[in-house]
């Protein structure tokens, strides 16, 4: 699996289904077949990225 943002393939597992972006630092989620991507701010909170992709970009291949 690649990161849909960087296409890096250095990605860690944080949870279950919860992957983690070592090259741009981004948190990805699998919820419903599709990739839900979150920025982590300061704070530890998340803002979505979603907005910024196609749903083709998001669909995970199986």
């Amino acid at each position: 699996m690649r990161c849909p943002n960087c296409q890096c393939k250095d990605l860690g597992k944080i949870g279950v289904e919860q992957y983690y972006c070592w090259g741009c630092f981004i948190e990805l989620a699998v919820v419903e077949g599709k990739l839900a991507l979150n920025q982590v701010e300061e704070d530890g909170s998340l803002t979505s990225l979603d907005d910024l992709f196609e749903d083709d970009d998001l669909s995970i291949p199986m």
